[in-house]
């Protein structure tokens, strides 16, 4: 463990310089991007070169068509008075465009009760929107001097961090504006996030492949971990009890490591087949999702590391037809948002592992996604420089929707614990009769008495995968 060093973090002129591990001399030369460029799994970010054939070379998948051809800004400019979102005639959704970035928008949040809005951008700037009339509130001064590649916000909206190409780190007091302190590290840093109490603030690494865990209030270094991987790391983040931090890579692999006890507590390897781009906790924290270039989405239990192939957690495909770059689960964990290389932003039902709406519209990779606390709004954010602000209030009215539904045999029954609407298969031949959404039956059966296995109690407290059973 590194001695702890401090800054005070009431002198935003100062730096803060902690003792993360240095970048080889000469790895990245001024002016290059490194691997941690492509990181954010081919959707956050696209490099810019001037030929676009050449993007062919760099996509890990080797898509069957050729790469989506750059339109110039003036047919990237979309009309001022769009109404619906998706053009298709039985998915209509109300849409808001937020323009204001001059550069691909690398990363958003819904914060302050749902009635603002935080992005990132390649243009080096952090903004705050009204999420109302889609103005912008506030420009962060003190901004980077490169791309911001991600953004973090306490669960209490009151400080946000952001995290850059030019190695730092900044925090800012979101209601006045000022620049709390800013920690430059030796190393290109590719993920920052706070700890849902925000108390600790964790970095993941390109060039080192590991991970710092800092303390937020003190600016002191808790943990540095070196080589935590094997390549480049995509993506870390807490768990709700802000004890564990997931950390995902190019190498395929899934960590977890303790706060506490400073120790990996598990490693899944060849996690995906292709390298993984984004992870998230459910806020129960018993279940990790993470997306992947493979175009698919897989959710783990992270007690055991078993793949989730029993249960209503099945490996979540057919959603994109490209890398998957990001995801993002809803409070009560329903539903799970992605967002892809195919432009796409896709609504996938947990409960039944079918997506149940895709949202198109962006000219561009969709980098980010996000959901509001009261699940009536999806955020994405994309490389054609805009947000758009998805009303879903009324999804499941949604024709395409229903007409997804009936194909797959689905017959909507209301819980009869919170009266919420769930689904069950019209041909389950269960001897079991479903009265209750999943939730409820999680909560009402709760745990065994002996929980020496993790994975087996969470087991029962699942539904059968379709045209399965828990005992196959």
């Amino acid at each position: 463990m590194a001695s702890p060093r401090r800054c005070s973090p009431t002198a935003p002129d100062r730096e803060c310089k902690l003792p993360p591990p240095s970048a080889p001399a000469g790895e990245y030369p001024p002016g290059k991007l490194s691997w941690g460029t492509l990181a954010r799994a081919l959707g956050r970010f696209r490099m810019s070169i001037p030929h676009t054939r050449l993007l062919a070379t760099l996509d890990p998948l080797a898509l069957d068509r050729e790469p989506p051809l750059q339109l110039s800004p003036e047919k990237q400019q979309m009309p001022e008075k769009l109404i619906w979102g998706d053009q298709e005639p039985l998915s209509k959704i109300p849409f808001k465009i937020l323009s204001g970035h001059e550069h691909a928008v690398s990363t958003c949040h819904f914060c302050v009760d749902d009635t603002k809005l935080l992005s990132g951008s390649h243009d080096c700037t952090v903004k705050l929107w009204d999420a109302v009339d889609g103005s912008v509130v506030r420009n962060f001064e003190h901004r980077p001097k490169a791309p911001v590649v991600e953004c973090s916000i306490t669960a209490d909206s009151s400080r946000v961090i952001a995290a850059s190409y030019d190695k730092t780190v900044r925090a800012w007091d979101l209601e006045t504006g000022k620049l709390l302190w800013k920690v430059r590290y030796d190393t290109f840093i590719v993920s920052c996030k706070f700890s849902p109490d925000g108390k600790y603030v964790v970095s993941g690494f390109d060039v080192d492949h590991g991970i710092c865990i800092m303390d937020a209030e003190n600016i002191t270094t808790v943990s540095v971990i070196k080589d935590h991987h094997t390549r480049t790391i995509t993506s870390c983040c807490f768990d709700p009890d802000s004890q564990r931090v997931a950390s995902v890579s190019l190498d395929r692999c899934i960590k977890i490591w303790d706060v506490t006890s400073q120790a990996t507590l598990l490693t899944i390897t060849k996690a995906h087949s292709n390298a993984i781009s984004n992870c998230c906790f459910t806020f129960s924290g018993h279940f990790l999702c993470t997306s992947s270039w493979d175009k698919n989405l897989k959710i783990w239990n992270v007690h055991t590391g078993e793949f989730r192939n029993r249960g209503a957690c099945v490996t979540l495909m057919q959603g994109h037809e490209g890398s998957v770059s990001s995801c993002h689960f809803a409070r009560d964990s329903s539903f799970l948002i992605s967002g892809g290389f195919d432009r796409t932003v896709a609504i996938w039902d947990v409960a039944e592992g079918y997506r149940k709406l895709s949202l198109k519209g962006h000219n561009d990779w969709v980098m980010d996604v996000a959901i509001s606390n009261n699940k009536k709004w999806i955020l994405s954010a994309s490389k054609d420089r805009t947000m758009r602000l998805w009303n879903i209030e009324e999804i499941d009215e949604i024709p395409l929707v229903i007409k997804h539904k009936k194909a797959m045999g689905l017959k909507v029954k209301q819980c009869e614990r919170c009266d919420r609407p769930f689904s069950i298969f019209k041909s389950d031949t269960s001897s079991e009769v479903f009265t209750q959404c999943v939730f409820c039956r999680i909560d009402t059966r709760g745990l065994p008495a002996d929980t020496s296995s993790s994975s087996s109690s969470e087991r029962e407290n699942l539904p059968p995968p379709p045209g399965g059973s828990k005992d196959d």
